[in-house]
């Protein structure tokens, strides 16, 4: 099989622990580091699928790889490669096929809970869990493009996942790790004390204290959307 490509649009901001999934199931993968000036391939058919990871950036600023990414979701769309995206890769994959993406009405940074949509897509995605606790950090939102099933909403932000056929794009992060958590609460400290007047932000200390509570529940949810995932890449 050909290797899954992965796009990292910021250091801190990588596949965590879906390249523990995807090492577990002997797939292959190769890191895009478009932070570090990696080149955004031209087509997507020397991959079997593609991931896009989350990034501080919007897909509405003026950034030179961004038109390149959604011209390479388009070609991986129209190929039947399986495109999945976490936060702004969700948003990048709702520009790229037609939906819209702007600011949210409240940011959310830290854990909170999903409300998982009462369908059978939703169900072939999460199964029979109708929540969860999704670790969140952003201040945009993404509409639902054509043809798009909703899957989860949460309190503070309705569109948190849809599905596409084989095509899942995600508002929220489930690849978080422990270190990937700590780093984000310290990289990101201006961030959250700048924005604890919102009701979906919470503290550094509560997000850091929370995670042996939520960081179980999250990998079960990050397991059910990739082993669903996996199951559509191209052979």
């Amino acid at each position: 099989m050909k290797p899954i490509a992965i796009f990292r649009h910021a250091a801190s901001e990588g596949p965590g622990y879906l390249t523990e999934f995807f090492d577990s199931r002997k797939l292959a993968w190769q890191l895009v580091r478009i932070d570090a000036g990696d080149t955004v391939p031209a087509e997507a058919g020397a991959y079997s699928g593609l991931v896009l990871m989350g990034g501080p950036m919007s897909v509405n600023d003026p950034l030179p790889w961004i038109e390149p990414v959604l011209s390479l979701i388009r070609d991986a769309v129209a190929r039947d490669i399986p495109v999945l995206g976490h936060c702004l890769g969700g948003q990048l994959m709702t520009s790229a096929l037609g939906g819209m993406v702007r600011k949210n009405a409240a940011r959310e940074i830290g854990w909170g809970e999903v409300n998982i949509a009462d369908n059978a897509e939703a169900r072939a995605w999460f199964g029979e869990i109708k929540s969860a606790t999704a670790f969140h950090w952003h201040g945009e939102t993404f509409s639902l493009p054509n043809g798009a099933t909703h899957l989860l909403s949460s309190k503070h932000c309705t569109n948190q996942a849809y599905a596409l056929g084989k095509h899942l794009a995600l508002q929220c992060h489930v690849e978080m790790t422990e270190a990937m958590i700590r780093e984000w609460c310290e990289i990101g400290a201006e961030e959250i004390s700048a924005n604890l007047h919102s009701a979906g932000v919470q503290s550094a200390t509560a997000i850091q204290n929370q995670i042996p509570q939520h960081l179980p529940q999250l990998r079960q949810l990050a397991q059910h959307v990739y082993t669903r995932w996996v199951e559509g890449l191209k052979h």
